[in-house]
């Protein structure tokens, strides 16, 4: 039996190896939306847009969502590392394996939280919008509630969707208080929703077998992989109604955001063909390539439409 890694001892190895344990690049999943509902508040919602305050807006925007995901993840890494290190799929991660203590994450975590918190208070000290700031703690907590749903409801994948789902409707709330009655943000909210639950009852099948080992609930281990499939089929069109909803009560989306509509139901489809056809050997491409060109494809085919 191999002895268990060292703990990593330099500070910037520390950073890095997290780093790289959270993927930060799967941020590609998020930002675009709530870069996308910061410009339906913003530039979408009002005939002049001051666009000096726009820009300082939308990047505390993006500097949120970087803290936030990167709170939620070692939240994700904490909470599951002695599962983590029971599953040969993710026994290699930083914490399962003992590369990063306990004491490490949680010093990340904090420094996570602050940050988070500071880029929040920061809309009310140079925007006059303190909603950021006194909904930071709930967003938090929210976010960090899925790493525990997996314990005891199928409905984890959802909890995670709606981890994501949060994200344009806080931006379009830092941006403009207002944007809260707008349907369209709701409904890009609920199309976030069901795509990221969608996928994750996908990748709930990589753990098929440790997860009933381990007495874990996902609907793949719970009601087997053929209705996993089934369901994320259903979540999936759910998501596609709910972004086709979301064209047509839109004003400012167009041609151009109705092409990325169109061009992301057959992405849907294509992950689900591929799917069907390789089986798990074809989940990455399905996860990470199709679900990374839906996010970034309609982020920036929305933006632009508002802004033309």
């Amino acid at each position: 039996m191999s002895a268990s890694p060292a703990p990593v001892s330099d500070p910037l190895a520390k950073l890095a190896l997290a780093a790289s344990d959270i993927k930060l690049a799967h941020s590609l999943f998020a930002i675009p939306f709530a870069v996308l509902a910061a410009f339906l508040a913003g530039p979408g919602s009002a005939g002049t847009t001051n666009w000096g305050r726009f820009a300082g807006q939308l990047g505390l925007v993006v500097v949120c969502m970087f803290f936030a995901r990167t709170w939620a993840m070692l939240v994700n890494r904490l909470a599951d590392r002695r599962l983590d290190a029971g599953n040969p799929r993710t026994a290699g991660r930083a914490f399962a394996s003992g590369r990063l203590t306990e004491r490490d994450g949680l010093m990340l975590l904090a420094a996570s939280a602050a940050g988070f918190f500071a880029a929040c208070a920061s809309f009310g000290f140079f925007f006059g919008n303190w909603w950021p700031a006194w909904g930071a703690a709930p967003v938090l907590a929210w976010i960090a509630l899925y790493s525990y749903t997996k314990r005891f409801t199928i409905l984890c994948h959802l909890f995670l969707g709606g981890a994501l789902a949060v994200s344009p409707i806080a931006a379009g709330v830092a941006i403009d208080p207002h944007s809260l009655g707008s349907p369209t943000l709701w409904l890009i909210a609920v199309m976030v929703l069901l795509w990221v639950a969608g996928f994750d009852v996908i990748y709930a099948l990589q753990d098929l077998d440790h997860d009933r080992r381990a007495g874990l609930y996902s609907i793949p281990s719970r009601l087997g992989p053929n209705r996993g499939i089934a369901i994320s089929r259903a979540l999936h069109a759910g998501c596609f109604a709910a972004l086709v909803a979301a064209w047509r009560t839109q004003p400012g989306f167009g041609a151009l955001f109705g092409s990325a509509v169109v061009l992301t139901g057959a992405l849907l489809i294509a992950e689900h063909a591929v799917l069907a056809r390789r089986g798990r050997a074809g989940l990455q491409m399905a996860f990470f390539t199709l679900n990374g060109v839906i996010s970034v494809v309609l982020g920036l085919a929305g933006s632009i439409d508002v802004l033309l």
